[in-house]
């Protein structure tokens, strides 16, 4: 028999606190809190190789919007679709909720494919390798988020740090996958950081990057197993649209760390 007491009873309120009409969430402190910290990181990574600070400043800003539009689009368009086609005033009201990483992370791609274009005039693949490494420490704070809003978690469990999520109704306790993605998403981030710094991962083209969308996307897949579906159409599929999503993303990670080990070293010198 299972007693509900010996599980974690999660009841978290996900306002900070309220200014006027405006309220402050953890859920926005924690994704403005893992960039500040992520561009302290980057920029730190750029720096040490003489990097210019104008180069690192509007890579920081192609990376916010794109971030936020990337995310909000995906969401629109992989998972709420039949919605927002109805209720088109909606896809601006990002406060309402309703992002996706795998959107995030195509609009990002984007943005750097445009940075390197007009900015930096080098592979797409070399700013990739660099931001990608923060990155994982930003998407780990993100499902910190997810977890003080009491979403996206996973399905009943009997396991010992089984989460009973109140704020929701819940009374069974369920897989608090937001924990796992976020756990998986700081070792990959410390795996990322020893390879960074301490060898010469970084002259590989392409191996950072590949190494990030194996270590995301894999984890992401197999913890989507135990994961709620987020929307109803996912009752039907196979797999759900987070492992469609993902798989795409681990075969050109397969492929970039087969290339980079074929390739041989690349460094550029700055102007």
């Amino acid at each position: 028999m299972i007693h509900l007491l010996n599980f974690i009873h999660w009841n978290a309120n996900p306002e900070l606190f309220n200014l006027g009409p405006f309220s402050v969430r953890w859920y926005g402190l924690l994704f403005a809190s893992g960039f500040l910290i992520g561009y302290y990181i980057g920029e730190k990574m750029l720096k040490s190789e003489n990097v210019s600070q104008k180069w690192i400043d509007s890579l920081f800003f192609y990376i916010i919007i794109a971030t936020i539009i990337g995310a909000r689009l995906g969401h629109v368009f992989f998972y709420g679709w039949e919605y927002y086609s109805q209720h088109p005033g909606e896809i601006l009201k990002v406060w309402h909720g309703g992002l996706a990483s795998h959107g995030g992370a195509l609009g990002i791609i984007i943005a750097l494919l445009i940075h390197s274009k007009l900015i930096t005039k080098r592979s797409v693949l070399w700013t990739i390798d660099r931001i990608v490494v923060p990155t994982a420490l930003v998407a780990a704070f993100i499902r910190l988020g997810n977890l003080m809003n009491s979403e996206i978690y996973g399905v009943e469990t009997s396991l010992p740090w089984g989460v009973i999520f109140e704020r929701n109704g819940e009374t069974v306790p369920k897989h608090p996958t937001q924990i796992y993605e976020s756990l998986a998403y700081l070792i990959s981030f410390g795996v990322l950081m020893l390879m960074y710094w301490r060898t010469r991962a970084k002259n590989k083209e392409g191996l950072l990057t590949g190494m990030f969308f194996v270590f995301i996307f894999t984890a992401r897949f197999f913890i989507e197993f135990i994961k709620e579906d987020q929307e109803a159409f996912e009752a039907t599929m196979s797999l759900n649209m987070g492992q469609w999503l993902s798989i795409p993303f681990v075969l050109a990670g397969i492929f970039l760390i087969v290339r980079a080990v074929k390739l041989p070293e690349k460094v550029y010198k700055n102007k």
